[in-house]
């Protein structure tokens, strides 16, 4: 019933910045605890960030730490992943991922594409 799109991908050089967002529809947002994943070529996906539903909460992987931040806008359905000085080692699909109350991710946005390369 929740459905997730990513948007604000592109192509941005090292050291550069972008902004992801993840607009939601169906259910109560403002009661999923939110994630964002990312996955390159021929890896498996891996954990970015999360957020809770009220935003009191987040959590980041040691790879991301201090250069990413998640937030969220409940009034908007929207939860938005701000990238900072951005490597190549960065260069994957991200998605955008929604829990509910059994606090596993059971919806999934189609993902959008960051390439970071000079």
């Amino acid at each position: 019933q929740v459905q997730l799109v990513e948007s604000g991908g592109g192509l941005v050089q090292p050291g550069g910045s972008l902004r992801l967002s993840c607009a939601a529809s169906g259910g109560t947002f403002s009661r999923f605890t939110m994630g964002w994943f990312r996955q390159a070529p021929g890896k498996e996906r891996e954990f970015v960030a999360s957020i809770s539903s009220g935003g009191g909460s987040r959590s980041y992987a040691d790879s991301v730490k201090g250069r990413f931040t998640i937030s969220r806008d409940n009034a908007k359905n929207t939860v938005y992943l701000k990238l900072n000085s951005l490597k190549s080692e960065d260069t994957a699909v991200y998605y955008c991922a929604a829990a509910g109350v059994g606090r596993t991710y059971d919806y999934w946005g189609q993902g959008t594409q960051v390439t970071v390369s000079s």
